[in-house]
């Protein structure tokens, strides 16, 4: 088993959605200890904005690409080579403004490529990253879970779904900003959701 796990909190320490991903994959090591598990921090090392020169950079052919230009597609090129070769890919996703980060944005920016990781077809687009499995571990301030302030859960399941992944489960810790107890007790939920869905 191939775990690929991407912590997108900004904060390089005491993040709620970081320690919930651990969690996860912690117990997924437990029950496959032959697993390797690749970590992808975007707080310690963020990856990079898809702007004009990035854009530039991957609709230039290949043998045509200044030396900075083929760094840039590598970068991305990376991400993709680390997706592609996951069974089990997790998630820790914060919620920032309702949100995801920005360093979630820019590395789902650079998984996701027309003819690599999706493709379009005459039936409509169809998703390249199949048989995997996705767990999703959410951290919110407060209380959002079914409500249509949660813009967050339709949009991954969107677009987790158009890249292939279909097999997706949410992870939810909510009220983590709603004084001590509260916390305590978004932690534990959270916690007794990963034991539901990989037993010890």
């Amino acid at each position: 088993m191939n775990i690929l796990q991407i912590n997108s909190s900004a904060r390089t320490a005491g993040s709620h959605s970081t320690s919930l991903a651990n969690a996860v994959v912690a117990r997924l090591q437990k029950a496959n200890p032959a697993a390797t598990v690749v970590l992808r921090d975007l707080a310690q090392k963020p990856h990079p904005l898809l702007d004009a020169s990035a854009l530039q950079a991957l609709f230039t052919a290949p043998a045509e690409r200044a030396p900075e230009q083929a760094e840039r597609v590598a970068a991305d090129d990376a991400s993709i080579a680390e997706i592609m070769a996951a069974d089990v890919v997790v998630l820790g996703v914060p919620m920032y403004n309702f949100g995801i980060s920005a360093q979630l944005k820019n590395w789902i920016d650079s998984i996701a490529r027309a003819g690599v990781t999706f493709k379009y077809t005459a039936t409509g687009p169809e998703g390249m990253l199949k048989n995997k499995k996705v767990y999703v571990a959410l951290a919110r301030g407060g209380l959002y879970r079914g409500t249509a302030n949660d813009s967050q859960v339709p949009y991954l399941k969107s677009l987790l779904g158009f890249l292939g992944m279909t097999d997706v489960e949410f992870i939810y810790a909510e009220g983590l900003a709603m004084g001590p107890d509260a916390e305590k007790s978004a932690l534990a939920d959270a916690h007794g959701q990963i034991d539901e869905l990989l037993p010890a």
